[in-house]
């Protein structure tokens, strides 16, 4: 006889402010329920003013509990109780009530006295390598959390083998269970319904154009695309990146992108599309000339890991991780070397390439099958570890 699943509580993720983990949750609960059926029940968790068309595509998905409480509000101030009495208790009655046995723990603390099994997600160091691009208090506020939870010995998974030795070199002392669960993504059917050549025509765009959908974050880069497409104003080429996403919040690093695009007259080669639908993102990707992800530090890139469903070719910042998701396969550039991203382009335009809209290629099977087996392998552990 089978075990009963166990039931993980995940705290809900809005898409506007970060749509790669937002699409990490949809595409890791549609992997469990289709390669291992029965085995874990996710329940999240969301505040009470959490978008509902956003919350229906978790709930839509067989196995997947959504749940409302105050708790989970944006501007609960769980953190200070956990830190200070050790358990976020409206949090744990929260859990308590829909009967969790294990809590995936992300962007948020639950306490160093929390009675449940707890694996905690980081999902990079940003904040160690590149400090300069965040506040001091936002610095501070995630170091402490990723402290609290190493000393907490919550279980920790990790997005890549780049993210592990970041892991290793910042923390060189800690011991905690670690788990690295690469993320793989296979959209669902209908997200795929949209047909590429209705969306280009819906946006406008020309039928060859280079696909860029990473939200505003300073990190992202898009400051070396403007300054790459400036280059090749310069010189008399033109080119059309198509760029969607959210701003920042607050939208500083969006509102510097959008002035300098009126500013260097390049509105009809930077073609901002705003917070288009899933279904329109992926249709875009699929029928691009090229993905190009400029940025600066990863823990494991959704956009590269899309592309790569597709057979996407790919421009691509020269980083440690993006060289481990693609075995380079990709064309990459230096992340301040605005020319040589200049060049990536040019080559990629002179290369004779007619309209295709791409379809799932054969290895996003077995990827997606191992996101799943890994990711419950690692809640499965620290069960164990916590029983």
């Amino acid at each position: 006889m089978n075990p009963p699943p166990l039931r993980v509580g995940f705290t809900f993720i809005p898409r506007h402010l970060h749509a790669g983990g937002f699409n990490y949750l949809r595409n890791l609960f549609a992997a469990l329920h289709r390669y291992r059926p029965g085995e874990l029940e996710p329940v999240v968790f969301a505040g009470n003013s959490d978008n509902d068309d956003d919350l229906a595509t978790f709930s839509q998905i067989p196995s997947v509990e959504v749940v409302k409480r105050r708790a989970f509000e944006r501007d609960h101030s769980g953190l200070a109780r956990a830190l200070v009495a050790g358990i976020d208790y409206a949090a744990l009655a929260a859990f308590g009530s829909e009967r969790v046995d294990v809590v995936f723990e992300h962007a948020r603390f639950f306490g160093w006295r929390f009675p449940l099994p707890t694996v905690a997600w980081f999902p990079d160091l940003q904040h160690r390598s590149l400090p300069h691009l965040f506040s001091m208090k936002a610095r501070l506020r995630r170091e402490l959390g990723f402290r609290a939870q190493l000393a907490s010995g919550r279980s920790i998974v990790l997005s890549s083998e780049s993210a592990l030795n970041d892991y290793r070199r910042f923390y060189p002392g800690a011991s905690n269970q670690i788990s690295v669960v690469r993320f793989a993504s296979r959209p669902t059917d209908d997200l795929l319904a949209s047909n590429p050549r209705d969306v280009i025509r819906r946006y406008g765009l020309p039928e060859q154009y280079f696909y860029l959908p990473n939200q505003f974050w300073r990190h992202k880069n898009h400051q070396l695309v403007l300054d790459a497409m400036t280059l090749l104003a310069k010189r008399g080429i033109e080119v059309v990146v198509a760029v969607s996403g959210g701003p920042d919040e607050p939208s500083q690093n969006f509102d510097s992108i959008m002035r300098q695009v009126e500013e260097r007259g390049l509105k009809e080669s930077f073609r901002y599309l705003g917070m288009i639908p899933l279904a329109h993102v992926y249709a875009l990707l699929r029928a691009c000339r090229a993905l190009v992800n400029p940025s600066q530090f990863e823990g494991w890139s959704t956009t590269v890991e899309e592309a790569k469903s597709f057979g996407v070719p790919m421009i691509i910042s020269d980083l440690e991780v993006h060289r481990e998701q693609t075995g380079g396969s990709a064309t990459y550039f230096g992340v301040d070397d605005a020319p040589g991203l200049a060049d990536c382009l040019v080559e990629a335009v002179s290369r004779v390439q007619p309209f295709d809209a791409r379809q799932l290629g054969p290895s996003v099977e077995g990827r997606v099958a191992k996101f799943a087996d890994d990711f419950a392998e690692a809640i499965k552990r620290a069960a164990v570890a916590h029983s």
